[in-house]
């Protein structure tokens, strides 16, 4: 039998390609390629450290800074505050003596105007020649009409002799009077003296301290 060769087919007009490049300069040329794709990849990879690294960075350094302005507006505030407490500090002596004023004026009494009701409320020709009075304690009840305000003595003096028993009946009845009794009759130059007992309630208290601590 005859052999048959097919050569093989060549493009028409091409040049043939021969690769006459050594094998071992191929693996060399292979090596080096991935060679370079693992540094890219290793610089890339570095990159993304130090990028994600100076964020941090950056979010401390700006948390520092809000850091340090909440400290000084925190100092601020307390120096601001230390400077109050010498207010404060006289808010509260003003509060004190605004008590004590309460606490010295809530038996605070207009004397003349009791001495003036008794005066009053006497007979003709008896007149008020002294008298020693006292306030009483603070208001303590919601009742100021039952609670004592003021006793103590009035001295009376009549030129005419008086029954005692009527200048008390006379004193009884006057606003204000609780109480009123005879204690002692003396005549002397001046005339007849009576000593009359009485007590007054806690509506001749002026009110005073209402006032203040309103």
């Amino acid at each position: 039998m005859m052999a048959i060769a097919n050569p093989p087919a060549y493009a028409f007009g091409a040049a043939p390609r021969v690769n006459l490049m050594p094998r071992a300069e191929t693996d060399r040329r292979e090596k080096s390629r991935l060679m370079r794709r693992w540094v890219g990849a290793l610089v890339l990879a570095v990159l993304v450290v130090v990028g994600v690294a100076a964020a941090g960075l950056w979010v401390n350094i700006g948390a520092m800074q809000r850091l340090g302005l909440e400290t000084t507006r925190t100092n601020t505030l307390l120096a601001q505050l230390d400077g109050l407490s010498d207010v404060r500090a006289m808010v509260d002596l003003q509060s004190e003596l605004t008590d004590f004023r309460r606490d010295a004026m809530a038996t605070d009494l207009r004397w003349s105007g009791l001495i003036a009701t008794v005066a009053g409320g006497l007979p003709e020709g008896v007149v008020i020649t002294g008298y020693s009075l006292a306030p009483a304690g603070m208001p303590q009840g919601d009742v100021p009409e039952e609670e004592i305000g003021a006793a103590g003595t009035v001295e009376l003096v009549s030129q005419a002799p008086r029954d005692i028993v009527d200048l008390v009946r006379a004193v009884r009845p006057l606003p204000g009077v609780i109480d009123a009794d005879g204690w002692e009759v003396t005549a002397e130059d001046a005339g007849y003296v009576y000593q009359i007992r009485i007590a007054f309630d806690q509506t001749v208290y002026t009110g005073a301290y209402k006032e203040d601590s309103e």
